[in-house]
C-alpha cells in the first residue's frame, strides 16, 4: 500500500490515525511539528501527506506552501478549522483535499484512496488492466471489479510485476530477485506465501485459480479469466 506521512501535533490523534492506517497495510510515518514533517517529505518522499493546520512551530498553511515548493505529493489537510473562506484559501494554496475534525480513520482512508487515484489518473497509459483487475502503478492502487484491494506493499509489488507481464509465465526465482531484491539462489518459500495471500485477496485459490495460474516446475502467470 501507499506510504502516508501524518503531520499532526496532537499525540492521541496522530498515534490513533497511524495505528489504524498501518492496520490497513499503509506504510505510515508521523511528525508532531511542521518543519520535521517537511524534512521527512524531502528525505523519504511519501505517496500522500495528511497535514494539520494548527502546528506548534509553523502554521500548516505555511508548511503546505513549503511542501509545494519542493514536491507535488498529494496533501490532505485535516484540521478543526471549518470556516469556508479558510477551506477555499487552503485548497487554492495547493491542498488536494480538506477534511474537518472530528473524522474517522475510515473516512480519511477513503480520501487517501481518492487522491491517490486522481494522482494516478494523470498517467492514463500507466494503468494496467487484466480482465476486471485494474492496477494504477503511480497511485499504488489495485481494484478488482471497481473494489479496492487491501494489499500490503509487497503484495502490490508482486501483483504489479506479474501484471506488467500478463500472460507470461514468470519463475519464482525471478520474482524473488526482482520483487524482493534477493539473489537468484535464494529460497522461494517467501514467493509462495505471498502468492497464497494474494490469491486469497483476489477471491481464488491454487486449486481453483482465476487470475493467478501456476505452471508446475516453471512458475506463475497472471492472466484474465477465460469465459
Amino acid at each position: 500500500m501507499a506510504a502516508v506521512l501524518i503531520i499532526e501535533d496532537e499525540q492521541r490523534i496522530r498515534e490513533t490515525l497511524a495505528r489504524r492506517l498501518a492496520e490497513r497495510g499503509y506504510d505510515v510515518e508521523s511528525a508532531a511539528a511542521g518543519l520535521v514533517g517537511l524534512e521527512l517529505v524531502i528525505a523519504r518522499p511519501p505517496d500522500v501527506v495528511v497535514l494539520d493546520l494548527g502546528l506548534p512551530d509553523v502554521d500548516g498553511r505555511e508548511v503546505l506552501k513549503m511542501i509545494r515548493a519542493v514536491s507535488a505529493v498529494p496533501v490532505i489537510v485535516a484540521t478543526a478549522r471549518d470556516d469556508e473562506t479558510e477551506i477555499v484559501r487552503v485548497l487554492d494554496a495547493g491542498a488536494d483535499d480538506y477534511v474537518v475534525k472530528p473524522f474517522s480513520a475510515e473516512q480519511l482512508e477513503a480520501r487517501i484512496r481518492a487522491v491517490l487515484r486522481r494522482g494516478g489518473g494523470d498517467d492514463v497509459g500507466g494503468t494496467i488492466e487484466v480482465g476486471e483487475l485494474s492496477i494504477y502503478p503511480q497511485a499504488r492502487v489495485a481494484q478488482l471489479s471497481d473494489r479496492d484491494l487491501e494489499l500490503t506493499r509487497k503484495e502490490f509489488d508482486l501483483l504489479l510485476y506479474l501484471a506488467e507481464r500478463a500472460g507470461t509465465v514468470v519463475g519464482r526465482r525471478e520474482l524473488l530477485a526482482e520483487v524482493w531484491r534477493q539473489p537468484y539462489g535464494g529460497a522461494d518459500k517467501t514467493v509462495d506465501v505471498h502468492l497464497s495471500w494474494l490469491r486469497r485477496k483476489l477471491g481464488e485459490s491454487a486449486a481453483k485459480p482465476v487470475y493467478l495460474h501456476t505452471v508446475r516446475g516453471v512458475g506463475v502467470k497472471l492472466a484474465a479469466p477465460t469465459p
